[in-house]
C-alpha cells in the first residue's frame, strides 16, 4: 500500500495537486478522493451554468475524462483553476451546440403556439427557480464570473487568469452580475 493511500485512509487531507500527482502514480485512491472532493463544488457549477441535471451530469464526467486524457494535462499550478477551467470550457462548447439545437428547432416550429407547462402556472413566487432563471438570463461572461465565484471557491485573481480577463474587469462582471440579480430577486428578498 502507498503512502498516499495510507494518508487517505487516515483521513488527511492531501493537497489536491499532491492527490493528482499520486494518481499519475499509480494511486488509484487518490483520483477516486478528487473526484468526491469535487463532487459537490464542480457539479453545482455545471448545474447553475446549464440549468439541467443530466446535462450537468454528464458534463461532470466530461470533465473528468479531459482531465485524465488531456493533451495538456496538469502539470503545475492550482488543480482547482485547472479543473474549473475544463468545466467553464466544456459548458461554453455545450452551450453553442444546445442553441444551434434550438435554433433548428425554433424555425421547424416557426407559427406553432405552445402552452405553458404547469410548473410555470402556479400561485405564489418561486425563489430558487426565480433564482435559477436569473442566472441563466445573465450575459455570458457575467454568468460565468458568478458561478466561478460563487461555486469553485476561486479567488478573483484566479477567475481573472482562468478567463483570462484583468481583475478589475472580474471584479465589475461580478458586481452587473449581483445587481442584476438583486433587481430580479427582490421578490425573496
Amino acid at each position: 500500500m502507498g503512502l498516499m493511500t495510507s494518508a487517505i485512509e487516515d483521513g488527511v487531507e492531501e493537497a489536491d495537486e499532491a492527490l493528482f500527482r499520486a494518481y499519475l502514480g499509480g494511486e488509484h485512491a487518490a483520483f477516486a478522493t478528487l473526484y468526491q472532493r469535487y463532487r459537490q463544488s464542480l457539479f453545482l457549477y455545471l448545474l447553475r451554468s446549464l440549468g439541467s441535471h443530466s446535462e450537468a451530469e454528464d458534463l461532470y464526467h466530461d470533465c473528468w475524462s479531459r482531465v485524465l486524457q488531456s493533451d495538456a494535462p496538469f502539470q503545475d499550478g492550482l488543480f482547482r483553476a485547472y479543473l474549473f477551467k475544463i468545466a467553464r470550457n466544456l459548458t461554453i462548447d455545450h452551450q453553442r451546440k444546445r442553441s444551434l439545437r434550438l435554433v433548428r428547432a425554433e424555425d421547424q416550429l416557426a407559427g406553432e403556439a405552445t402552452a405553458p407547462s404547469a410548473d410555470r402556472v402556479q400561485a405564489g413566487v418561486d425563489c430558487e427557480e426565480m433564482m435559477r432563471q436569473a442566472i441563466q438570463q445573465l450575459p455570458t461572461e457575467q454568468r460565468d464570473t458568478f458561478l466561478l465565484k460563487e461555486e469553485s471557491g476561486l479567488s478573483l485573481e484566479q477567475i481573472a487568469t482562468l478567463m483570462a480577463s484583468g481583475r478589475e474587469t472580474i471584479k465589475s462582471r461580478l458586481r452587473y452580475a449581483m445587481q442584476r440579480l438583486r433587481t430580479v430577486l427582490e421578490e425573496c428578498l
